[in-house]
C-alpha cells in the first residue's frame, strides 16, 4: 500500500471518530437543556437547576476537549447545542428573577448567547400565560417586562448576518412572540377589571 494513502486514512479515521464523539457530546446537551426547559415550565426547579447545570458543565467540557480540532470546533454543531444550554440557563434565571451569567460566564461566544436569550425570552410566553391562568397578573408582568427587555436590548446589535448568524430573524421571531404575549396580557388585565367593575355595581 501507497504510504500516503494509508496516512491519509489514518487522519480521516481519527477525524472521523473525533466527530462521532463531538455529536454524542452535543445530544447530550441539548437533551439536558431541553429538559430543564421541560422542568422550568412545570415549576420543577430544583430538577431545572441540576438540569441546567448539567448542560453547563458538559457544554463547557466538549469545547474544551475540542479546542485541538478547529475544524470541528466552529462546524456549527457544538454551537448549536450551546444554544440550547444558554435558552435554559437563561430561561431559570428570567423566571426566578435572577443576574444573568454573560457570554463569558457560560463559555460561549457573543451570536450564540444572543441567539439563546432570544429563545429564552420566546419561551417565557409559556410561563407567562401558565401565570394569567393562576391569576398571578403581577408575576406576568414582571415576566412580560423581562422579555420586551430582553427585545430592546437585542434590536441594538445592527450587525451584519455573516456576524451574528442571522440574530436578526431570530429577533423578529422574538418580536412576534412579544406582540402576541402583550395582547394576551392585556386583554386579560382589561377582563378582569371589567369583570370587577361588574360585581361593584351588582
Amino acid at each position: 500500500m501507497n504510504p500516503i494513502w494509508d496516512d491519509l486514512r489514518a487522519r480521516l479515521d481519527a477525524e472521523h471518530e473525533q466527530r462521532e464523539a463531538a455529536l454524542a457530546g452535543t445530544r447530550q446537551i441539548i437533551q439536558a437543556s431541553s429538559k430543564a426547559i421541560r422542568a422550568c415550565h412545570r415549576q420543577e426547579t430544583d430538577k431545572a437547576h441540576q438540569l441546567a447545570d448539567e448542560a453547563r458543565r458538559s457544554a463547557l467540557q466538549l469545547r474544551e476537549a475540542m479546542q485541538g480540532t478547529p475544524r470541528m470546533l466552529y462546524a456549527g454543531y457544538l454551537q448549536d447545542a450551546e444554544k440550547e444550554m444558554v435558552e435554559a440557563v437563561l430561561l431559570l434565571a428570567m423566571i426566578e428573577g435572577q443576574a444573568y451569567p454573560s457570554a463569558q460566564d457560560l463559555g460561549v461566544e457573543a451570536h450564540t448567547y444572543a441567539h439563546g436569550i432570544a429563545e429564552a425570552a420566546s419561551e417565557l410566553r409559556r410561563t407567562i400565560l401558565d401565570q394569567l391562568r393562576a391569576d398571578n397578573y403581577a408575576e406576568a408582568q414582571r415576566l412580560m417586562s423581562a422579555m420586551e427587555l430582553v427585545y430592546d436590548e437585542l434590536i441594538t446589535l445592527d450587525y451584519p448576518d455573516g456576524l451574528t448568524g442571522g440574530l436578526r430573524r431570530a429577533t423578529d421571531a422574538l418580536r412576534a412572540v412579544l406582540e402576541r404575549t402583550r395582547a394576551d396580557l392585556t386583554m386579560t388585565i382589561v377582563q378582569d377589571r371589567l369583570r370587577s367593575a361588574l360585581r361593584v355595581d351588582e
